[in-house]
């Protein structure tokens, strides 16, 4: 099984969702700005991954400069509440399958916890090639 931790409005989110599907797979799609997060969640998605909450915190096109978050003093409890009380300043996508869980950002390292890689030609939404019509990474 394959979870992806998903928002729709972003487009390395949708491409990794894209891989996803073209290697044979469908994922469950958590939606997390309209579910949101729970604090366990969080601590179990970030040690899986080997992300401490700052290295996990979307910095961009969020609130963290508004919130205080990018202050170096800002602990990791203060960025845990915040992730909870606003879903955006959590990175996404974050995959998790049987061979680990990663924020796949740039898109293409969700390819690493694949068990075989989608047929190509592939291409992410921008036209780039990611996987050439012999099956290999560009």
């Amino acid at each position: 099984m394959i979870v992806i931790h998903h928002n729709p409005d972003c487009g390395t989110s949708r491409n990794v969702l894209a891989f996803l599907r073209a290697s044979g797979s469908e994922p469950v799609v958590i939606e997390y700005l309209k579910e949101g997060w729970t604090r366990p969640q969080l601590l179990a998605l970030f040690a899986a991954a080997g992300l401490t909450p700052r290295e996990a915190l979307r910095e961009t096109k969020s609130p963290a400069k508004d919130l205080g978050l990018l202050d170096e003093g800002a602990s990791d409890e203060a960025l845990l509440e915040a992730m909870l009380a606003h879903p955006i300043l959590v990175n996404r996508p974050i995959v998790c399958t049987a061979n680990g869980t990663r924020l796949c950002r740039p898109s293409e390292t969700v390819f690493d916890l694949l068990d075989r890689l989608p047929p190509g030609p592939l291409f992410k939404e921008d036209g780039e090639m990611v996987i050439d019509e012999n099956g290999r990474l560009t």
